[in-house]
């Protein structure tokens, strides 16, 4: 197992790629693209949402719950010994099945040493043309979750969750060092350029906003390809925790580095103290759905 003595700055490898409809040559390109990453001095692995499938939440059918896995499972259990033989941390996103009827959409996080040290269930279950996720998961049943690792203090949130700012709010309070997302984005087979325009700012200027609001870190990986009329769009990215974008990947398969500097967070929040002036003695009504 690779060590590094300064994990002050760690090295976060966002890894997008395009996926088949054979989970076994998916997980076999993930291992692939994982070990590259680790020897070019990755302490992170962070891959994208469902990692393993295709988005198949596209349409209804049945024979896609096949494909959710156990936690622990064979499949944890296979990203484990990777994680340990290569000495990095993985964020791990996966169908998960708890139980007959019961399935969520899961990430879980792997430390260097091949322990898995917890899970994170999707809280925001969409249900929208080409994303039918209600049909599929579950909700989330385990709260907002931060993991301590080797390599810093990882919130992680999956895809639709990434719209919601009580979410990353939540997260952050818990002490994030980065909010982690996950992600399968794209445009419909019968959205334009134009669309696609519109969509990939409003997805990117949010996450931004999270990064801005929270004094943190914000990671996006995306996925790539053209799957049933659906193209993911890539653009996986890192932002600082007052919304620079330190870097974005273009729209093709790419491992993107970056060394995310943890200690630049207090002092950013020293500067811009959100969390000091938050006025939470008015914020009761936020449980309601829609106050008038």
């Amino acid at each position: 197992m690779r060590e590094r003595e300064d994990m002050s700055t760690p090295t976060f490898a966002l890894i997008q790629y395009s996926c088949t409809d054979d989970p076994e040559t998916n997980q076999q390109k993930a291992e692939e693209l994982i070990r590259e990453a680790a020897e070019n001095g990755a302490d992170v692995v962070l891959l994208p949402e469902l990692f393993n499938t295709t988005y198949f939440c596209r349409e209804f059918d049945q024979t896609f719950f096949d494909w959710a896995e156990a936690i622990p499972g064979l499949l944890t259990d296979r990203f484990s010994k990777h994680a340990k033989e290569l000495g990095v941390v993985i964020v791990l996103p996966l169908f998960e099945k708890e139980a007959p009827g019961i399935y969520f959409n899961t990430s879980v996080v792997i430390e260097k040493d091949g322990r898995l040290l917890g899970k994170y269930r999707k809280m925001h279950i969409p249900d929208d043309p080409g994303f039918y996720e209600k049909y599929y998961f579950t909700p989330g049943d385990l709260g907002y979750r931060v993991f301590k690792t080797s390599a810093g203090n990882i919130g992680t949130l999956i895809c639709w969750d990434q719209w919601f700012p009580e979410a990353a709010r939540l997260t952050a309070m818990k002490g994030a060092d980065i909010l982690v997302y996950p992600t399968a984005i794209g445009t419909l087979k019968e959205e334009g350029e134009s669309d696609k325009k519109k969509f990939k700012d409003a997805w990117l200027t949010v996450q931004r906003g999270h990064a801005i609001a929270n004094g943190c870190f914000v990671a996006g990986i995306n996925r790539v390809g053209m799957e049933g009329g659906t193209t993911f769009w890539g653009n996986s990215f890192l932002c600082g925790p007052f919304g620079e974008m330190i870097a974005e990947a273009g729209e093709s398969e790419e491992i993107l580095y970056v060394r995310p500097d943890f200690q630049s967070i207090e002092k950013q929040r020293q500067t811009w103290p959100f969390f000091r002036d938050r006025r939470i003695d008015s914020y009761d009504k936020l449980k309601n759905r829609f106050d008038q």
